[in-house]
């Protein structure tokens, strides 16, 4: 998709700094709700969906990790069933292959039995296997036991983040690419936005802002001063492709059975709607915001991450898993354990090389790892601040809520 021509018109209604699934998802959630509203959605890359949108595995999640109640949760039930019904209606390709989780040992059967438990709470349509179960289910696994969640399934979200500007821009919203915003002002009255665009400063004023930002969500708070508690701290997230004589191997997406005391949920194998299936991916620290080959650094990110007194103290509370997976990053035969003991048919020469993903995981000054949704605001704008996993999934329920919060912030009815 081209950029729009830049019209002479500077003010706005509602402005969107972001262009990843969620940012398009808002602006075209507000357009439907306020179809006379003028409205703008900047991004700074030469195209939608460029960075987390685009680098994530494409799983539409079912919601079996979240606690009952939670916005992820909520978030999560909601999406799959709206995502799901865009892509009916828009001819886009996705397959609803459903999820093992798999048990390999006695503590990770235990911890199944109350993650089922947990999940039956959230509405989601399960089943219990056995080892026999699992066996005819996947001939290629083994595991003492397994979670069947049938609701999980698998899309391009590149694709439905295109539809959904496409959809954005059939109904005449306005949006600027390889616009970067390098400040903010805000007044009783507006919100003044300087971008840059090829080596030019563009000025907007919007009545309204939405940040979407992503990797750079604390960034855009920090140009308009709100007091927030936290920073994005990069993870890099490596994954491999298996050889294409595998891509019939599993029908199903195979998880492991998560550990509440590591951060994050392991590596697993993912059915791509492309028909290939990937290993990962693993969670490693990055020192680079938007760095996705082998070797980043950014000075800038990796200064601000040394200086913020949290990205020290959850290095030390994760110390030990974090080294492992560091060690599993460099040490090839490390990762591999990782899905042999679910799938011990795969070795070392299936691991073919595939684009690594980078977590915008924002992390408190108290040196927590931040799990749900949070949002800032000041009169006139509202920020996602973190957005994770399920965040895809979610997308248009998510923005259903902004638009919801941005009626309260407006004090107009939606």
């Amino acid at each position: 998709m081209t950029d729009q021509p830049i019209t002479p018109i500077t003010r706005y209604d509602y402005l969107i700094i972001g262009g990843g699934i969620i940012g398009l998802a808002t602006a075209w959630q507000l357009q439907q709700r306020h179809p006379a509203a003028r409205i703008l959605l900047l991004e700074k890359e030469s195209g939608y969906a460029q960075h987390q949108t685009g680098h994530n595995s494409g799983v539409i999640h079912a919601g079996v990790y979240y606690a009952p109640g939670s916005l992820k949760a909520n978030f999560c039930k909601a999406g799959v069933a709206a995502t799901i019904d865009f892509c009916q209606q828009h001819g886009i390709a996705y397959e609803q292959c459903g999820k093992l989780l798999v048990a390999t040992n006695a503590a990770e059967l235990t911890r199944m039995q109350a993650l089922y438990q947990r999940a039956l709470q959230n509405g989601l349509r399960l089943e219990l296997l056995d080892a026999t179960q699992l066996k005819v289910k996947e001939p290629n696994i083994s595991g003492l036991g397994a979670i069947l969640v049938h609701d999980t399934a698998i899309v391009d979200y590149r694709q439905v983040s295109q539809k959904i500007a496409e959809c954005y821009r059939a109904n005449g919203g306005e949006s600027r690419l390889q616009h970067e915003v390098i400040a903010l002002t805000e007044s009783a009255e507006n919100i003044e936005v300087k971008a840059v665009h090829q080596g030019s400063t563009h000025t907007f004023q919007t009545r309204y802002l939405v940040s979407c930002a992503g990797l750079m969500a604390d960034r855009i708070a920090q140009m308009l001063t709100i007091a927030t508690d936290f920073r994005i701290i990069p993870f890099r997230g490596e994954y491999y492709r298996l050889p294409k004589k595998y891509n019939a191997l599993v029908r199903h997406l195979i998880y492991p059975i998560p550990d509440p005391t590591l951060p994050f949920l392991g590596v697993h194998l993912t059915r791509m709607i492309d028909g290939s299936i990937t290993v990962g991916p693993n969670a490693v620290q990055g020192w680079k915001r938007e760095g996705y080959g082998r070797l980043n650094f950014s000075p800038r990110d990796v200064g601000e991450m040394l200086a913020f007194p949290g990205f020290w103290k959850v290095l030390t509370k994760h110390l030990r898993p974090g080294l492992h997976e560091m060690f599993n990053s460099v040490w090839k035969p490390g990762y591999l354990r990782q899905v042999q003991k679910y799938c011990p048919q795969i070795t070392l020469a299936d691991l073919q090389p595939y684009p690594a993903g980078v977590r915008a995981q924002a992390v408190s000054s108290r040196g927590e790892l931040i799990h749900d949704f949070l949002f800032a605001s000041s009169q006139r704008s509202l920020h996602v601040c973190n957005a994770p996993s399920p965040a895809a999934t979610s997308a248009l329920p998510i923005a259903q809520h902004i638009c919801n919060k941005l009626t309260t912030l407006t004090g107009e009815h939606a």
